[in-house]
C-alpha cells in the first residue's frame, strides 16, 4: 500500500478513486471502467509531475525520510554479491544501526559500509532508526582498516538523521568515535566513495562521507543538523522547520553548487520509494562511474585528492 506524504494529498485522492473504480470492476465483470480509470491515471501522473517538479527543501526532507524509500540493506542486497558482514567493534558490542562487510561489486572485491534504518517497527527499534552509537563508528574504522590493508575500495551508503545522542553513547565516547572514523576516511590509501541515499545528518554522516567522491540522490538531504533541530535552536520553535530547511541549503542542488557533493543521482518520478528498482539501478551506474574515475590512482594520490577536496570546500562555498 502506497504511503502518501502530507503534500501528496491531492495525488492520494485521485489515485484512490482510480483504485476504487478498479475494485468495483473486479467484483462486477460486466462493469467496464477502463476509460474512467485511465483518465484518472493520466490526471494523477500530471499531479505527480507537478508536485515533484520543484520540491521545496522541506518537502525534500520529507521525501528523503519516506519509510518506503530503499535503505542500505536494500542496496546491499541488490548491488553486491558474496556480502560477508563484519560484526562488533572488538570492544563493547555490535551496533545494528551500521551494516558493513566484504562484498563484490560487479565482481570486484570491495568493502561496503552503511547506516540502516530498518523497514518496520521491530527492525527500526533494533537498528535504532539508523542512529549509530560509538561501537558502530568503531566497527566502520575496523572495516576501513581492513580495506586499506588489502587494497579494497570502500563504498559507503549514508542514511542517518545523526549519531545517537543518548547518555550511554556519550559515556562510551561518541564524539571521539566519530572523529576517529572521519580521520580514518582521510587516511586510507584506497578509493573511498560515498552515496547519500536518504538523510545525511551531522557528524554521524560525515564520519562515513569524508570521501574522494560524494554523490547524493536527487531527493536526499545533507546538513549539519535536522531542520527541526535548527528551528528549535534559532527560533525556539521546531514548527519553523520549513524556514530552517530553506536557510540551511541542504538539498542536492545546493550542495552541488557549494562543492560539497560531486554528482546528483536522478530518482524516478515521485521519488525512490515509488520505484526502488530504478533508483537502485541509478545508484549502481553512479558507483560504477565513480570507481572508474578513481581507478589507477595510487595510495598517495588518493589521500592527496581527498585532502585537497576538503581543504578547497570552504573556498567554493564562499564563492557561491
Amino acid at each position: 500500500m502506497t504511503q502518501y506524504l502530507d503534500f501528496e494529498k491531492p495525488l492520494a485522492e485521485i489515485e484512490g478513486k482510480a483504485e476504487e473504480l478498479r475494485a468495483m470492476a473486479r467484483t462486477n465483470e460486466d462493469m467496464d471502467v477502463s476509460a474512467e480509470a485511465a483518465a484518472l491515471d493520466e490526471k494523477a501522473a500530471k499531479i505527480l509531475d507537478d508536485l515533484y517538479k520543484s520540491l521545496t527543501p522541506w518537502r525534500k526532507c520529507q521525501v528523503a525520510r519516506h519509510p518506503s524509500r530503499p535503505h542500505c540493506k536494500d542496496y546491499i542486497d541488490a548491488l553486491f554479491t558474496e556480502y560477508t558482514p563484519l560484526a562488533g567493534d572488538r570492544n563493547f558490542a555490535d551496533d545494528l544501526a551500521v551494516m558493513g562487510g566484504l562484498a563484490r561489486f560487479n565482481d570486484q572485491p570491495v568493502v561496503v559500509i552503511g547506516h540502516e534504518k530498518g523497514n518496520d517497527t521491530k527492525s527500526r527499534i533494533e537498528r535504532n532508526f539508523g542512529m549509530a552509537r560509538p561501537e558502530g563508528y568503531r566497527k566502520a574504522v575496523r572495516l576501513m582498516e581492513l580495506a586499506h590493508k588489502f587494497g579494497l575500495p570502500v563504498i559507503t551508503l549514508v542514511d542517518t538523521p545523526g549519531a545517537y545522542p543518548g547518555k550511554g553513547a556519550e559515556e562510551r565516547g561518541q564524539s571521539e568515535a566519530i572523529a576517529r572514523s572521519t580521520e580514518k576516511c582521510l587516511q586510507i590509501g584506497v578509493p573511498l566513495i560515498s552515496v547519500i541515499i536518504g538523510e545525511g545528518g551531522s557528524g554521524g554522516a560525515v564520519a562515513f562521507a569524508t570521501a574522494n567522491r560524494v554523490a547524493m540522490m536527487e531527493h536526499s538531504v545533507y546538513s549539519v543538523i535536522t531542520p527541526e533541530g535548527c528551528a528549535s535552536i534559532l527560533w525556539k520553535d521546531s514548527e519553523k522547520m520549513r524556514e530552517a530547511a530553506e536557510a540551511m541549503r541542504l538539498t542536492a542542488d545546493d550542495l552541488r553548487k557549494l562543492g560539497v557533493t560531486d554528482r546528483i543521482i536522478p530518482e524516478p518520478k515521485g521519488g525512490a520509494h515509488r520505484d526502488a528498482e530504478a533508483a537502485i539501478a541509478s545508484v549502481r551506474s553512479a558507483i560504477e562511474d565513480m570507481l572508474k574515475d578513481l581507478k589507477g590512482k595510487d595510495a598517495k594520490a588518493l589521500v592527496a585528492d581527498r585532502r585537497r577536496k576538503y581543504l578547497e570546500m570552504g573556498d567554493k562555498g564562499l564563492a557561491a
